[in-house]
């Protein structure tokens, strides 16, 4: 099975089992920047397996009533900036976002071996690996003013693996989305109750082309609701505009496909949620 590559700056959708995305709509879409008065956060100490963990809370006091719940894994980084302030915009469309810490104590680096090191200890057991996000999923869930039933998670490169990777364990969340992520194919058995949005570069030499139709192979195989975005010409970590400050050949921040992927989540979530993002109703 083959997906095709796309023009610079074009996105286009694969989709199987999944109308989702309204593609004219789509430049009419902007994402959120600037944090609004009712913003709130704080950092939250939680534990998995006895190691203390760091995470980084977000939401609108502004707004009343219970609202989605949105998880959001960081890259191989660690819970840095970049993170907190993807869970700060989350929050500015209406969501409790929370942060959450792969790593333990909000230890954050910006040094690629460490990195992965980090992620390799993670990754190295699945099921910790599954269990130390789920850890976190449970500490969104208790937050005041979440709608339990109406969960999904995001992630960024090794935050992108992650989040699929509660896909495949069944966690409760309707929907993830994984930004230029690694994309681990679907356990043989898997049958996928979550949706799944994957948005990668085209021009990703970290996650090439045989890797997206492997992955894409799995997802059919697993009869999966599953969309992928191609943004052709762009690198891995488009999404950071922070990106290039790490110098590592093949990393690159592209605001076209940064904006576009952004306003095409939020359209996944108005699809899995089953109504408009919270900011459209507030009080």
């Amino acid at each position: 099975m083959r997906f095709p590559w796309f023009p610079v700056g074009l996105p286009v959708v694969s989709s199987a089992r999944s109308a989702l995305l309204g593609l004219a709509l789509l430049l009419g879409l902007t994402s959120a920047t600037a944090v609004q008065a009712g913003i709130q956060t704080k950092e939250i100490s939680y534990e998995h397996e006895g190691e203390p963990l760091k995470g980084f809370l977000a939401w609108d006091d502004s707004l009343t009533g219970n609202r989605p719940g949105i998880l959001v894994v960081h890259e191989w980084w660690g819970l840095n900036d970049y993170a907190r302030t993807r869970a700060k915009q989350l929050a500015e469309l209406g969501y409790v976002a929370f942060a959450l810490d792969m790593f333990g104590e909000g230890k954050v680096t910006e040094h690629a071996t460490q990195a992965m090191e980090w992620s390799g200890t993670v990754r190295s057991n699945t099921q910790k690996w599954r269990d130390r996000a789920l850890s976190g999923l449970n500490v969104l869930k208790k937050q005041p003013g979440v709608d339990q039933d109406n969960l999904a998670a995001i992630g960024y490169c090794f935050g992108g693996s992650t989040v699929l990777h509660l896909a495949y364990a069944d966690a409760p969340v309707k929907g993830v989305v994984s930004f230029h992520g690694a994309l681990p194919p679907p356990p043989v058995d898997a049958s996928l109750k979550t949706k799944v949005l994957v948005c990668q570069g085209g021009a990703d030499s970290f996650v090439p082309a045989a890797t997206v139709d492997a992955f894409a192979f799995g997802m059919e195989q697993a009869k999966a609701h599953y969309t992928i975005v191609v943004f052709g010409g762009a690198k891995h970590g488009f999404s950071n505009p922070d990106a290039a400050r790490y110098g590592i050949d093949g990393i690159a921040y592209d605001p076209s496909a940064e904006k576009h992927s952004w306003a095409i989540m939020q359209m996944f979530f108005d699809d899995i949620f089953d109504k408009p993002a919270p900011k459209a109703v507030k009080q």
